[in-house]
């Protein structure tokens, strides 16, 4: 997060500062893509897609996006060989270790969302410090989707509910019991790497989000591209199952 107010001062051409996105929201994808483009082992691409994470942190910061949601291990990315999953965990408690300052220093604060009970010990420890070291700050409002699955949230706002003797439900009551209760829903999800799909993230949330899929993979995303999906985000006509200007008159 180098030269933060010369960045400040140099927007991207073209892009209105005073219609970005309240929470962009991210689906990380292509590490091991890139890694095996590279003849580099999985673990190389992961470290590579952190050193993204840390530039697409700095961008969003800079520019005033309220709300950043990164996706950044599914619940079914448990399927994935232990070696892999073991060296995700450890490279997870150290971007933790290692950004805190450089986050506190530009007033970032941290959260997480998902089944973070089934994450590693050493993994929950550093993520709580690091939230707790972050929490007076009034910045960007970072969000790290760990062991997350949306059908799964769902699944555990109703049965909280109806623990609590709920026969019928409303939206709204749904809404207060998701993991992302407190957050505003996504206006802007990012996918990189080309696949079409969701994934099981903020599904419910998602419901009017804009999407924007880019072929470049998770490591390549740097500013430019986040400045792309910025600027197509700002063509578009959001309608939230609205009529466009003007259609529907008489």
């Amino acid at each position: 997060m180098q030269n933060s107010q010369a960045q400040k001062d140099c927007a991207p051409a073209g892009l209105d500062r005073a219609r970005l996105p309240r929470h962009v929201a991210v689906i990380m994808d292509g590490n091991g893509r890139w890694a095996r483009a590279h003849r580099l082992p999985r673990l190389a691409g992961h470290k590579a897609g952190a050193e993204a994470v840390r530039a697409i942190v700095s961008a969003c910061s800079e520019l005033g996006i309220p709300n950043l949601t990164l996706y950044s291990f599914s619940t079914e990315n448990w399927r994935r060989p232990a070696a892999e999953v073991s060296g995700l965990m450890g490279l997870l408690a150290f971007a933790l270790r290692r950004e805190v300052l450089e986050l506190d220093k530009h007033n970032v604060r941290l959260g997480a969302v998902g089944r973070l009970d089934g994450l590693p010990q050493k993994v929950r420890a550093q993520l709580r410090r690091s939230i707790d070291k972050l929490s007076g700050n009034t910045g960007l409002r970072l969000t790290l989707a760990l062991n997350y699955g949306a059908r799964q949230e769902l699944v555990d706002a109703v049965n909280a509910l109806l623990a609590r003797g709920r026969a019928g439900v409303t939206e709204a009551d749904i809404s207060a019991e998701l993991y992302t209760a407190g957050l505003p829903d996504p206006d802007l999800v990012i996918r990189t790497s080309g696949e079409m799909r969701l994934s099981n993230f903020l599904l419910w949330q998602s419901a009017y989000a804009e999407l924007y899929v880019t072929p470049v993979l998770w490591p390549d995303f740097g500013r430019e591209e986040l400045a792309r999906a910025l600027l197509e985000y700002q063509r578009r006509e959001r309608r939230f199952g609205g009529a466009a200007a003007g259609e529907g008159e008489a």
